[in-house]
């Protein structure tokens, strides 16, 4: 019976479908990175704290200025870690993420949005929505990492960032950007 089973032309048709779609599959949802981790140690901005001599131009500034900060909430996987906004002497914008500890997973995104952290799943798929930038593929699900933003990015625009998987549009864990007083 079984030699006869293999015989025939629909075993092997249904072999291969089954072959096929297992290694679609596998591609797709990636089930080993629930197991790997990628452990990134990049330098952070020293920001001192904020006083200036009385012969310095208010405007002029010598060191980087922290303007917006916030913590990882949860979303669809644990992220814990602080986030920071930071304008560089030179005028230009850095993002960077402070201990970072989240998943790891396929195509996951460091994305700013105009959208609210929202709690719990209501707050999964909403980045999307509105207003956003990505800022480039996460470099590690653990660590210290530093996101530079393009020239035509302005942080004024947007109100949180996201670690978001733009293979099932949803956010591992998203943080709310809170104006720091200046």
């Amino acid at each position: 019976m079984t030699r006869r089973l293999l015989r025939a032309p629909v075993a092997w048709i249904v072999v291969a479908v089954l072959g096929i779609g297992t290694a679609g599959a596998l591609y797709w949802f990636q089930p080993w990175r629930l197991f790997t981790d990628r452990v990134v140690t990049e330098t952070l901005s020293t920001v001192p704290q904020p006083s200036r001599s009385s012969s310095e131009p208010a405007d002029t500034p010598v060191a980087p200025v922290v303007l917006a900060e916030g913590t990882f909430i949860t979303h669809e996987h644990d992220t814990s870690g602080t986030v920071r906004m930071v304008r560089n002497p030179d005028g230009s914008h850095q993002l960077e993420i402070d201990g970072l500890d989240t998943s790891d997973g396929p195509d996951l995104r460091v994305w700013l949005s105009d959208q609210k952290v929202r709690a719990g799943t209501a707050g999964w798929r909403v980045f999307d929505d509105g207003r956003y930038a990505e800022l480039g593929k996460l470099k590690g699900n653990h660590g210290d990492q530093v996101y530079r933003l393009a020239a035509g990015i302005d942080p004024a625009q947007f109100r949180s960032v996201s670690i978001w998987c733009k293979r099932f549009a949803v956010s591992f864990g998203a943080a709310e950007l809170a104006a720091v007083p200046s």
